[in-house]
């Protein structure tokens, strides 16, 4: 018998063996590491996202799926994202365009841009009415809308900017002009002046 044979430790086939095992454990680990990273920016992550898709006019199911669907897009590609939480927004904005224009049968009255995003109300809309910048929100210009809904979620007008493929300028001013539409809502309403049952109750 040889002193060592191709079973004893020490010989090329079993550290060869050794080294797949370690290659292996590696890479679960890695995956452990990476779908522990990933649930923890889901958990911190999909309530803002509901509401970001929300506040651009979504109706809650509507916002749900998508949310959802933005999340396991987002999980595909994790290891490739170099910032997920403004890839999983441009997924899901881009994702509620695209269901808007599928959807939509009835024709827009007086739409100022080519892409808007207020859909009808649905079910859940008395839902969606107890948050109070939606109906305010309904009432802006779809640009004004857009940008203040990722203004809403954290975004910087330099990151809306080229998220929305617009000039900073152009931000600012749509931001600006749904300020002011916002303070005239928040002033007839009562909000400015602490009453949060509006003027009709007065």
């Amino acid at each position: 018998m040889r002193d060592h044979d191709w079973t004893s430790p020490g010989t090329p086939a079993d550290e060869k063996a050794l080294a797949r095992q370690n290659l292996i454990d590696d890479h679960s680990a890695a995956r452990v590491r990476l779908d522990e990273k990933f649930a923890s920016f889901y958990r911190s992550t999909i309530r803002p996202l509901v509401a970001f898709l929300l506040n651009h006019g979504a109706s809650l199911p509507l916002a749900t799926d998508i949310a959802q669907d933005a999340m396991i897009e987002t999980y595909r590609r994790w290891t490739t994202i170099d910032n997920p939480r403004a890839y999983v927004h441009r997924t899901a904005s881009r994702a509620l365009i695209r269901a808007i224009t599928e959807v939509r049968e009835e024709p827009a009255e007086q739409v100022p841009e080519p892409t808007p995003l207020l859909p009808h109300p649905d079910a859940a809309m008395d839902w969606e009415l107890r948050h109070d910048l939606l109906p305010l929100l309904r009432t802006l210009p779809p640009r004004q809308r857009q940008v203040l809904a990722w203004t809403l979620s954290g975004f910087t007008p330099a990151e809306i900017a080229a998220e929305l493929r617009m000039t900073s300028n152009a931000v600012s001013a749509s931001l600006k002009k749904a300020r002011r539409a916002a303070t005239r809502y928040l002033a007839a309403t009562g909000y400015l002046a602490g009453d949060k049952t509006g003027k009709e109750e007065r």
